[in-house]
């Protein structure tokens, strides 16, 4: 294993976020790179359907190629995921030489393997953070994972990335199964020393498309982000003794980008405790994120469905021209006010907001624009006395991000 890169402390010190200004100057700053399909967990939610490794799947010389593109691109963080990024023989090569590259190199696991030495190892390449994914309690867990004890070992994976001095973050995909179970999770991950926390809905994509009974209902929004909203404001008054120290100076509830919107929780929610106020302000892919996939294929964000958002492959394109010139990667380049429907083209924020997050409106109704998911939308409706219930309409067919199709049916609120 080659000696950990001069560069690391340089991609390290670069900053991590980048800024709204530079939304109008489009450029790959955060990459999510799927190394492999390959997994150790049969994820019942799994948005990939990942388990087996796709049949060409980049080698090792053709990432460090692309691994390079990314750089040159403006890149400064390339987070690793699967099916299980560690399953890769190669992947300590691969983070040294992307740490190499004066880039953050993070990993995001279900954590079933990740072992002590593993982590040393990775450490040692280059490796910043990885964060591991936690739906709720075990008995939660265990049945999205689809295997008992998977709860207990990412657990463990937690105290072994905490040991080696990573950077230890977490993540949960909210669902019908696991909502009430945010307060004791949130509890739990700060027993275990995680730093940041990011929040995320499941949608119905891959393996979740099969189970629509377990996705949340619009109006489920409105107590799943007011509980966040409790869990940050007691972080930030209450900090454990050794969250005191951190940058971020707490525990750090993080929305993801399929959880909002301008509620009254907006800033809370996206901003880091003491940093600078943050809202949401449309979706990112293209405009400063990039998804990989294992065999090359490009996309505008890692979670977008691969079908109706392949910009091209690497393989075949360079992935400068890729990011330049190809319209499935620069929808969000536009203005896109006409793409609006429903209740989000007469939405207050419609012009900021332009329909949140485009792979959960994608993967529910068939096309971008018109979001359920939205905190404002269903309080708003609930004042004309409406709510709303999705019905799945449409399964998906079994392939890798794939989706089906739900409709909207409106109720009066008090019905059922």
């Amino acid at each position: 294993m080659p000696d950990p890169s001069p560069n690391t402390a340089a991609a390290r010190s670069a900053p991590r976020e980048f800024q709204l200004s530079e939304l109008e100057d489009p450029k790959p700053i955060y990459a999510v790179w799927e190394l492999t399909t390959r997994c150790d967990q049969p994820c019942l939610h799994c948005g990939t359907r990942a388990g087996t490794a796709r049949t060409e799947e980049l080698t090792t010389p053709e990432i460090k190629e692309v691994g390079a593109a990314l750089a040159r691109l403006g890149c400064r963080e390339v987070t690793l995921i699967g099916g299980e990024a560690y399953l890769r023989a190669d992947v300590e090569e691969i983070i040294a030489f992307l740490a190499d590259q004066r880039m953050r190199v993070t990993m995001q696991s279900g954590g079933r393997a990740l072992t002590l030495d593993r982590c040393r190892r990775f450490a040692a390449a280059g490796l910043e953070a990885i964060g591991i994914s936690i739906d709720g309690l075990e008995d939660q867990h265990d049945t999205l994972r689809g295997n008992r004890g998977s709860y207990k070992a990412a657990l463990q994976a937690l105290k072994n990335i905490q040991a080696t001095g990573l950077i230890v973050t977490s993540n949960i995909q909210v669902n019908r199964l696991n909502q009430h179970t945010l307060r004791e999770t949130a509890s739990m991950l700060r027993d275990h020393r995680v730093r940041a926390w990011q929040v995320q809905l499941t949608t119905p994509m891959g393996n979740a498309a099969d189970h629509p009974d377990w996705i949340l209902h619009p109006p489920d929004i409105v107590a799943v982000l007011d509980t966040l909203a409790e869990i940050q404001l007691d972080a930030v008054r209450n900090p454990r003794p050794w969250e005191k120290p951190h940058p971020i100076g707490c525990f750090n509830v993080q929305a993801g980008n399929n959880l909002g919107y301008f509620g009254p929780h907006e800033e809370l929610l996206r901003s880091r405790p003491g940093g600078s106020a943050r809202h949401w302000h449309g979706c990112a892919a293209g405009r400063a994120v990039i998804g990989i996939e294992s065999d090359g294929t490009v996309k505008g964000c890692p979670s977008l469905p691969t079908a109706p958002y392949t910009g091209g492959n690497v393989r075949d394109l360079a992935l400068a021209d890729i990011w330049k010139h190809a319209e499935a990667l620069n929808f969000a380049r536009k203005d896109r006010m006409d793409e609006l429907w429903g209740y989000c083209k007469r939405c207050y924020y419609a012009d900021t907001c332009k329909g949140g997050c485009s792979f959960t409106a994608h993967t529910l109704l068939g096309r971008r624009g018109n979001n359920p998911l939205c905190y404002h939308r269903a309080v708003q409706l609930k004042r004309e006395g409406i709510r709303e219930r999705l019905v799945q309409v449409q399964r998906a067919e079994g392939e890798r991000y794939d989706f089906g199709r739900f409709e909207i049916v409106e109720e009066p609120v008090g019905s059922g």
